[in-house]
């Protein structure tokens, strides 16, 4: 735990030496405008600074320990870049040292307890982060070998326009599982306009094909999950947890899956009168077609995603989190 707390007063050193590089006119705009640059100098002083810490060879997995530590620390260095803005215009006015060494170390405190803060959450709300590291290489490596290729396969053989369709008809058939969700969530008009957009899409739009509903009646789209009636009602999410195959998740998430299952057409079910397949494995299929269709149309937006990501679990990890959230407060 010491440990945790010697890298705070490090990271709060480097800030500080950063400031004192520069004139009182400001401080580096690289260090206030890109967290980026305040992580890529922590992480190349670790390397020094570690082995003056520890014996790097009796010592092996406590060094590698305070890497991946600094690591994660990255989805914060850009806290402490606003933190460091906030600062500038009053270091600007102070002539005095004494003062500016004030500043300095009130900046340098509250640097300590914003990371400090944000960590504790972590730890507590990640409590199979080792599991989920395993599994987001497991998943990033079928996804870049397998589902890649495939799904490249098919984009150049299928136009656009068929694909697009296909995503259309498949968003058409799960009606019935935002319609009860919309109905849990006692949002009205939303059922009745998901309703009305069925029957339109479903006739004039051949079958969910195509979207007149959107297009010419202006009729929105509001999906809704099981796991969003959760969180409307206030259930929390849970420690965050990467499937196999599926990727980024959460308790709250995963053990809704089984009432969006019971009333979704494409998930087949024996004693259930309508199903789009005859059995499990057609309807595995069917699940697999859909999701290689639907990474055709996604423009490498998760190549994009990994570019910008230093460390790619946390990152995938915080982005799936918010975007639940966003999608409960809407």
């Amino acid at each position: 735990m010491r440990y945790k707390y010697l890298l705070f007063i490090f990271i709060g050193f480097l800030c500080i030496e950063a400031w004192g590089q520069h004139t009182k006119t400001g401080i580096n705009p690289a260090y206030i405008e890109n967290g980026d640059t305040i992580y890529i100098e922590i992480l190349n002083e670790v390397e020094v600074f570690a082995p003056l810490v520890f014996d790097s060879k009796r010592n092996a997995k406590r060094y590698s320990r305070m890497v991946r530590y600094v690591k994660r620390v990255y989805p914060y260095a850009k806290v402490a870049g606003l933190k460091m803005r906030e600062y500038e215009a009053i270091l600007a006015k102070t002539e005095k040292k004494k003062d500016r060494k004030k500043i300095m170390r009130r900046a340098e405190q509250e640097l300590k307890e914003e990371f400090e803060e944000e960590l504790k959450l972590e730890r507590k709300s990640d409590p199979l982060s080792g599991y989920n590291r395993v599994m987001t290489n497991f998943n990033d490596n079928v996804y870049e070998y397998v589902l890649t290729p495939v799904s490249d396969g098919y984009k150049y053989v299928v136009h656009k326009e068929i694909r697009i369709s296909v995503r259309n008809f498949f968003h058409n058939i799960l009606y019935p599982v935002r319609l009860v969700n919309n109905l849990l969530q006692g949002k009205v008009q939303n059922s009745l306009d998901e309703t009305g957009r069925f029957l339109v899409n479903s006739t004039f739009g051949l079958l969910g094909l195509f979207d007149p509903a959107k297009k010419y009646l202006h009729i929105k789209p509001h999906n809704e999950d099981f796991g969003q009636t959760l969180g409307y009602y206030g259930v929390g999410a849970g420690p965050h947890i990467v499937l196999p195959f599926f990727g980024p998740s959460n308790l709250r998430d995963l053990l809704s899956r089984y009432p969006d299952f019971l009333v979704n057409p494409v998930a087949y079910r024996d004693e259930r009168s309508y199903n789009l397949t005859n059995h499990y494995s057609q309807s595995l299929l069917l699940n697999g077609y859909e999701r290689i269709n639907n990474i055709s149309l996604n423009n490498n937006q998760y190549e994009k995603i990994k570019k910008d990501a230093i460390d790619l679990y946390p990152y995938l990890r915080d982005v799936y989190e918010q975007y639940r959230e966003q999608q409960i407060k809407d």
